[in-house]
């Protein structure tokens, strides 16, 4: 089988490249992105291209004429560019991409990268959706994400092809450009003065694994993918040792504004999750998919934090010497 894994520059992209390596089914392992992957790479061949620059795109994937497509060409706003950025991006590599391997004629499968965001934020009558509960995004990230799922679902009814969704929650990780987790880091966090309510995350590793056991199982429609657990807002600060800084509805947006000249831009679907929650039931993945036990949510954040300072190390005279 050969498959095209798009976005492979990011983090999840290219820890799924690592272990499509290792799977003898993935006989060529093509992947494109406009950032080359931070890591090692055995077996995969990388193909340097920007998601604006269409036609190079198009063309590409159609050369590469991929059985399987792992789309992780989906930029999420505040992580490594801006929200309208991210969203241009997103869209442009979605259209080009799956358009393009679905005309070069030998397309079986693809699985496009989603999220909790499609869901909205928590209410009383859906608190933990499943993959039954109708999609309604309140966020420009979470109305992008629907999107990449309708264009890949039009493959299934132009082309015959199966598709699958994998939406997942937040995924934090040491090494991902998460802007939660770049939040969470901050000496203080703001966190909402009237409500605590709960959201859950996913580990990169977790991530990793569910995109390549769709592929192997072809799995047709979406899952959610979400580490077991919870946890709040107040209690992530308190895990991180950070303080919390309360604040009241109506000022998330000056808060959002110094938020970000702290160094950590937050998205509106960041505000979202710190506001209302956001969680979902994942036991239809690990059923449909023969995953692992997941990592649970506190592990998640508790490995976060661990990672996240740095300790300098003052110069003595000994060491001059």
């Amino acid at each position: 089988m050969k498959i095209l894994v798009t976005g492979m520059g990011g983090e999840l992209g290219t820890r799924v490249a690592q272990l499509l390596e290792d799977r003898p089914w993935a006989t060529e392992i093509v992947g494109v992105d406009f950032v080359p992957p931070r890591r090692r790479l055995r077996r995969a061949v990388f193909k340097r291209i920007d998601p604006r620059d269409r036609d190079k795109l198009a063309q590409f994937v159609a050369d590469t004429a991929p059985n399987a497509v792992a789309h992780f060409g989906v930029y999420e706003p505040s992580s490594r560019m801006t929200p309208q950025s991210a969203a241009e991006r997103t869209e442009l590599a979605t259209v080009a991409a799956l358009s393009a391997a679905a005309r070069a004629g030998k397309l079986e499968y693809v699985v496009v990268r989603s999220g909790f965001e499609v869901y909205g934020p928590r209410s009383p009558a859906v608190s933990v959706p499943d993959e039954d509960v109708v999609p309604a995004p309140r966020t420009p990230y979470g109305e992008s994400l629907l999107e990449v799922e309708a264009i890949a679902a039009g493959l299934r009814v132009q082309h015959g092809v199966a598709v699958g969704a994998l939406r997942y929650a937040p995924v934090l990780g040491s090494h991902v450009p998460s802007p939660l987790g770049r939040l969470l880091r901050l000496p203080a966090v703001p966190v909402p003065a009237f409500s605590d309510p709960p959201f859950s995350v996913l580990h990169p590793d977790d991530a990793a694994e569910a995109m390549v056991a769709a592929i192997e199982r072809r799995h047709d429609g979406p899952l959610n993918v979400v580490g077991p657990g919870a946890a709040t807002p107040w209690q992530a600060v308190r895990l991180g040792g950070r303080v919390p800084v309360p604040v009241a509805p109506f000022l998330w947006g000056a808060a959002a504004r110094a938020v970000e000249l702290a160094g950590a831009a937050i998205a509106e679907h960041v505000v979202e999750l710190l506001r209302h929650g956001r969680t979902g039931s994942g036991l239809r993945a690990v059923e449909a998919l023969g995953l692992p036990p997941l990592r649970p949510t506190q592990d998640v954040l508790r490995e976060l934090f661990e990672w996240a300072d740095v300790v300098p190390i003052p110069m003595t005279r000994e060491a001059v010497a």
